[in-house]
């Protein structure tokens, strides 16, 4: 049986001045405060020579790019693979800007290493418990009778000699953007205020992580302080009804890695693109002109697809697992999967977030998670179009392939 210990440190790291937000489209962006603190929480687990970084981050998700900036420094420092390092994105919609604001994103940097500094000096032997429970905290917002993952996934991590609570690591599947685009103060949104309920309560640390939340919203969205509320005692009253019940047991699997896909987006035509356009000025008001001078470039470049690598990354504590895409995949993804493997949680944002990635289905519907995005974030996202319609089948396959039987 392998002596598991986890190191853990959480990171400040809510900018000191006004910056340019990130999460909706707005003619002026800049912070106008703070309503509550970002944070970065690192837990380090060892077992015998491994170890795994496990990250949590306030942010609407970095480009690949970027995050992978990020995870070659820790994973410099510690001296481990790339893939033994994931970071997971709460995917506020309150945060900042990094692609306008890189000053910030160093810092963040700077502060996450001093975080895995104090992290490997205060490690413990640990146990843990996982299990899957079902609480009514979103509601599909393309269709309010569609697919939704009720799952909260709960990972409790206690003292192997004492059992004090030492971790609550949970997974949840509903958008952090309560606070919608009236919202000028920087948020971890819901993330923040579950958080300071649990730890309050159980007196030890709390990481959240998000699910396959594409489709998915916040059962609350009123846009205030009080929905925030509302929605961290629905968390807090599904939850605390399971944990103390949950026994922990010796740790004889942790494991880390990831297994790489590649994935097409076909380039659309000039009168494919020019209709699409119209489509997002008439329906969600987004103005398509440069991304269709991009359309044009690429075309007279005669590109006619664009590729994607989608890393697929796996976390297990014993046969429960933590995976993951850096995409905003939809949640009939993660339920497919489930059918297959129930102790597979399966998650976007992970080491970054990309374009949506719908559901066969949700494909040929169109609209804003489909196509109209794509209008505005095609230069950080790297591709003009969606995946093609097959890939969301195609990236089932991949992930239940790669999973350790």
């Amino acid at each position: 049986m392998k002596q598991v210990t986890l190191g853990f440190s959480k990171i400040d790291i809510t900018p000191k001045t006004s910056v340019e937000m990130v999460g909706f489209y707005r003619k002026d962006n800049k912070s106008r405060g703070v309503l509550d603190p970002l944070y970065a929480e690192v837990a380090l687990f060892r077992a015998d020579q491994e170890q795994y970084c496990l990250m949590t981050l306030d942010h609407i998700g970095y480009m690949k790019e970027d995050a992978n900036i990020l995870r070659d420094q820790i994973a410099h420092h510690l001296k481990v693979p790339q893939d033994h390092i994931m970071l997971c994105f709460s995917h506020t919609h309150s945060s900042v800007n990094i692609s306008m604001e890189p000053e910030y994103f160093d810092w963040v940097c700077s502060q996450v290493l001093k975080g895995v500094l104090e992290a490997e000096k205060n490690t413990i032997p640990i146990k843990a418990a996982a299990k899957n429970i079902h609480a009514k905290i979103g509601i599909n917002r393309r269709d309010p009778n569609g697919a939704l993952d009720d799952r909260i996934g709960i990972i409790k991590i206690t003292n192997a000699d004492t059992d004090a609570f030492t971790l609550i690591l949970l997974r949840v599947t509903a958008h952090a953007n309560i606070l919608y685009d009236d919202n000028y103060l920087i948020s971890a949104d819901y993330f923040g205020m579950t958080r300071k309920y649990l730890e309050e309560k159980y007196h030890c640390p709390v990481m959240m992580t998000q699910g396959a939340a594409g489709n998915v919203e916040a059962i609350e969205q009123a846009s205030s302080v009080d929905s925030l509320k509302a929605m961290a005692n629905r968390m807090m009253e599904a939850v605390t009804l399971h944990l103390d019940e949950m026994i922990s047991q010796p740790i004889d699997q942790l494991n880390m890695y990831s297994k790489s896909v590649r994935f097409t987006a076909d380039v659309p035509t000039l009168p494919q693109a020019k209709q699409i356009a119209k489509e997002a000025l008439e329906v969600n008001h987004i103005d398509g002109t440069q991304w269709l001078k991009e359309v044009e470039r690429v075309q007279a470049l005669h590109i006619k697809h664009q590729y994607q690598i989608i890393e697929i990354q796996y976390f297990y504590i014993n046969d429960y697992c933590l995976c993951g895409v850096p995409n905003e995949v939809m949640c009939e993804l993660a339920l497919d999967i489930a059918k297959s493997c129930p102790q597979i949680y399966f998650a976007g944002y992970t080491n970054g977030c990309t374009g949506y990635l719908p559901t066969a289905k949700e494909y040929d519907k169109g609209g804003y998670e489909v196509l109209h995005s794509y209008l505005i974030y095609y230069i950080y996202w790297k591709t003009l179009m969606p995946l093609n319609r097959d890939t969301a089948e195609r990236l089932v396959n991949a992930v239940l392939k790669n999973t350790k039987k």
